[in-house]
C-alpha cells in the first residue's frame, strides 16, 4: 500500500467524517481517477509530434496512453474527422495515487515563483482540474531529448459531492491551494 493510501485510510477518512459529520464510511469522499491529456492542435501539420507526445505522457503517467481523435470536420482549421489530435491516459488505484504524490511533492514544487494552484477550478461536484504550461517541470523528462514543448492537462476526479469537500479532501491529500 502506497503512503498516500495508508494516510487517507489512517488518518484523512475520520477527520472527514468528523468535519462532515458521514454516517455511513462509503460517504466519505476519496479519489476515483486522475486524467492526463495532451491536446496537441499542431499535430494537423506535423504528424510525428503525436508520438512524441504519447512517449512522454508515458514516462510520466507509468502508463501508456492513448491517442486520440477529431469527432468532426472543421474547415477552418484544416482538421478532418478521425484525424488524431492529442493523447490522454487514465490513471486509477495506486498508479494515480504515486502520481498524485509525484506531482505534489516532486513537480509543482519545480516550478518557478511558485504560489501554490487557484482553489476556483472545481466544477461543481467536487472535481478538480489544472492546466501546465510546460511539461518539462516534471522530474523524468529529459530537457535535451524533447522536440517541442507541450501543455497538459490534469483532471482529478473525486467522489465528493460538493467542491468544498473535494477541496478539504485534496488539501489533506497534500495539494498547495494558494491562499
Amino acid at each position: 500500500m502506497s503512503y498516500l493510501k495508508k494516510l487517507y485510510v489512517d488518518e484523512i477518512v475520520p477527520k472527514l467524517t468528523d468535519k462532515y459529520k458521514y454516517t455511513n464510511i462509503m460517504q466519505v469522499p476519496k479519489l476515483q481517477k486522475i486524467v492526463l491529456n495532451m491536446g496537441l492542435g499542431e499535430a494537423i501539420h506535423n504528424i510525428k509530434l503525436i508520438d512524441s507526445a504519447k512517449a512522454e505522457l508515458t514516462i510520466i503517467a507509468g502508463q501508456e496512453p492513448v491517442v486520440t481523435k477529431a469527432k468532426r470536420s472543421i474547415a477552418a482549421f484544416k482538421l478532418r474527422e478521425g484525424m488524431p489530435i492529442g493523447c490522454m491516459v487514465t490513471l486509477r488505484r495506486s498508479r494515480m495515487f504515486d502520481f498524485y504524490y509525484k506531482l505534489v511533492n516532486a513537480t509543482l514544487p519545480r516550478v518557478r515563483d511558485f504560489r501554490g494552484v487557484s482553489g476556483k477550478a472545481f466544477d461543481g461536484h467536487g472535481n478538480y482540474s489544472m492546466g501546465i504550461s510546460e511539461h518539462i517541470i516534471f522530474p523524468e523528462i529529459d530537457y535535451d531529448k524533447i522536440d517541442k514543448i507541450k501543455g497538459l492537462n490534469i483532471s482529478i476526479v473525486t467522489s465528493a459531492m460538493t467542491d468544498e469537500e473535494g477541496k478539504t479532501l485534496l488539501k489533506m491529500l497534500g495539494m498547495p491551494f494558494s491562499a
